[in-house]
């Protein structure tokens, strides 16, 4: 497996995702817990049930309709950029946009989700103290460091390590949409599994890939906790 570049290659896509997608959904998540939070915005649990539809739908459905979306020749995402006066962006066939459109899809369907469970951590927080720093003259961009981020580590904590477990097992989405490619471009090691163990029909081998990327989503999740402990002992 350590010699095996095509695993190795996996290996480094979902690196590239994870760094990437993980922190802008959780970044994006936040902000839009905020939004849900506030006592101004009207019918807030319809917005809510809005951003949370997507998480609700088939992982192949949703993979499909970005497929239709993203099409070179006649999608929806080109013809609103030809609109704009804009060239047509090879989406799914170019190993960079191919990787942009994987994390657009991805961040699409779990930021709402995210953002719901945030928003439950939101709601554990007590109006006094909000109150308390709104009397030591603390702004918005202060409260929202210094009260709310505090507050919430625990429940961004299990944000990161459930967005990164799913980040770590892609599958449905890019091989829905490249089937890994082009060129192995967004090719994740659940992919190559499955394409090592039903399609050459190497069993023994795919065990053995289902056993490391356990490993690694165990040391990750492991990595992370122990992060988070140093933090907050600090």
């Amino acid at each position: 497996m350590l010699h095996d570049p095509a695993f190795l290659h996996s290996l480094v896509n979902t690196g590239l995702i994870l760094a990437v997608q993980v922190p802008v959904m959780i970044g994006l998540a936040l902000v839009l817990a905020v939004l849900l939070n506030q006592s101004w915005l009207r019918f807030r649990a319809g917005w809510r049930a809005v951003f949370f539809l997507p998480a609700i739908t088939t992982l192949v459905a949703y993979a499909v309709v970005f497929q239709v979306l993203l099409r070179t020749d006649g999608g929806l995402a080109n013809q609103f950029l030809q609109a704009l006066g804009l060239g047509p962006v090879d989406w799914l066939n170019s190993p960079t946009w191919a990787r942009i459109s994987l994390i657009g899809s991805v961040t699409w369907r779990w930021t709402g989700y995210n953002a719901v469970i945030l928003l439950a951590g939101l709601h554990a927080i007590g109006r006094d103290q909000y109150e308390a720093a709104a009397l030591d003259g603390a702004g918005a961009v202060r409260t929202y460091t210094g009260v709310i981020l505090p507050q919430l580590r625990p429940v961004v904590l299990f944000c990161v390590i459930t967005s990164t477990i799913g980040t770590l097992q892609l599958f449905d989405e890019n091989y829905v949409l490249t089937r890994g490619g082009p060129g192995d471009a967004t090719l994740t090691p659940v992919v190559y599994l499955y394409k090592v163990g039903f399609q050459q029909l190497d069993f023994g081998y795919a065990a053995a890939i289902a056993w490391v990327v356990v490993l690694i989503i165990a040391a990750v999740s492991l990595l992370q906790f122990r992060l988070y402990g140093r933090e907050r002992r600090r």
